[in-house]
């Protein structure tokens, strides 16, 4: 992770260690089910994110917002209607999917939810807390200011 100094822009993004337990109250929302799963190989492994909660999945591996949302839309809303800040979003499927469901879900918590990023080099998952609306300032970093 980079180091800050002070409030900058990045303030409102913060992340921990993995935790040792999952966490019984906890849901990890995957937002698709994992490309392969049909046939019973699927590309990714995401056992270690079960170590923040319980897997809720989504969607379907094959869906695609195409020409007509709506009705994804709507599905992606029921499933997240019971999301709370104490849950985690996994980012997994199309990007259009994914930025639809960080919309909703910060809608539903009014832009303060957390979501679990995979580190290659680690080869962990790294909670990730999002607030959109907290404040900071954008300060210049040590080394700019040589």
């Amino acid at each position: 992770m980079r180091k800050t100094q002070g409030n900058d822009i990045f303030s409102s993004i913060k992340c921990g260690p993995a935790q040792d337990k999952p966490n019984p109250s906890s849901t990890v929302y995957v937002i698709q089910e994992i490309a392969g799963s049909k046939e019973g190989r699927p590309k990714i492994n995401i056992m270690g994110a079960a170590n923040y909660g319980s897997f809720k999945f989504l969607l379907p591996e094959l869906s695609q917002i195409i020409f007509s949302p709506g009705p994804l839309i709507f599905k992606l809303r029921e499933g997240l209607k019971k999301f709370s800040e104490n849950d985690y979003l996994l980012l997994t499927g199309d990007p259009a999917i994914i930025g639809v469901a960080c919309s909703l879900v910060s809608d539903i918590t009014n832009g303060k939810y957390r979501l679990l990023k995979w580190d290659k080099q680690e080869r962990k998952y790294y909670p990730i807390e999002i607030n959109l609306h907290e404040k900071g300032t954008s300060q210049k970093y040590a080394y700019e200011q040589n």
